[in-house]
């Protein structure tokens, strides 16, 4: 099962912009990934960062492992490139660090779930419980000297782009959404939308396609939900969102 996930995922976002990946010699639980930092708005805008996930046998009952290939200066990065982040953690509490069971991994969430965590992480830092001590404590008592080592960090992510690969850009991606491009245009892109844009597009029946949401996510639905597809096509029935 965990290869036929895995697969789907690996489809669904291979058309994505916001995010680069392969397999690593043709291994499904093994992938190599770039994050594009598309949002304007962020300290990493125009970041190209390499990383790799890894995957258990078992997954997705067991969360990825993620690994920045080039370690990012940041409050929850660890120097070898690891993260500090709730949704790489193994089901359950954990009465120790604090951490409930609906902000660790389950076997609901998907590989697009844990990038746009990761994403999000960059600008959002965790200052409390700090993988980075050192960057914890220049964010708190030098905010502008950590923006520069920051942008440094993006000038040098910019090296790993790889020859004739075509940085997209965030008027590209807010172009590709507003045509009805769908996920290509990537999550960064949503922030771009005005009002009547948002609500229009909210209509549309399957709210995972503006996020690139996988097929996969059907994998864990009994398969007795598909018998009832036929019988409730002439029904008058509202949309189900079976989002996680």
């Amino acid at each position: 099962m965990a290869q036929r996930i895995l697969m789907n995922e690996f489809k669904t976002l291979a058309s994505e912009k916001w995010v680069h990946i392969e397999l690593n010699n043709d291994d499904i639980f093994h992938w190599n990934i770039a994050l594009i930092v598309l949002n304007p708005d962020s300290l990493y805008y125009g970041g190209y960062f390499k990383a790799t996930m890894t995957f258990p046998q078992n997954y997705p009952y067991s969360p990825p492992g993620f690994k920045f290939t080039r370690p990012l200066f940041h409050p929850n990065i660890y120097q070898d490139g690891r993260l500090c982040i709730s949704i790489l953690h193994s089901p359950g509490e954990d009465e120790l660090s604090g951490e409930t069971a609906a902000e660790r991994w389950s076997p609901a969430q998907r590989v697009e779930s844990v990038l746009i965590s990761i994403l999000s992480l960059l600008d959002d830092a965790e200052v409390s419980s700090p993988a980075n001590v050192d960057a914890g404590v220049m964010l708190r008592k030098d905010p502008e000297a950590y923006k520069r080592t920051v942008l440094a960090d993006v000038e040098k992510s910019k090296q790993d782009i790889p020859a004739g690969f075509v940085m997209p850009t965030h008027e590209s991606t807010a172009m590709g959404k507003k045509e009805g491009l769908g996920a290509g245009a990537g999550p960064d892109a949503l922030a771009t939308m005005d009002d009547e844009d948002f609500w229009v597009d909210s209509d549309v029946d399957d709210d995972d396609d503006m996020f690139g949401g996988s097929d996969s996510d059907n994998e864990l639905v009994m398969d007795d939900d598909d018998d009832d597809d036929d019988d409730d096509d002439d029904d008058d029935h509202g949309h189900q969102d079976t989002r996680s």
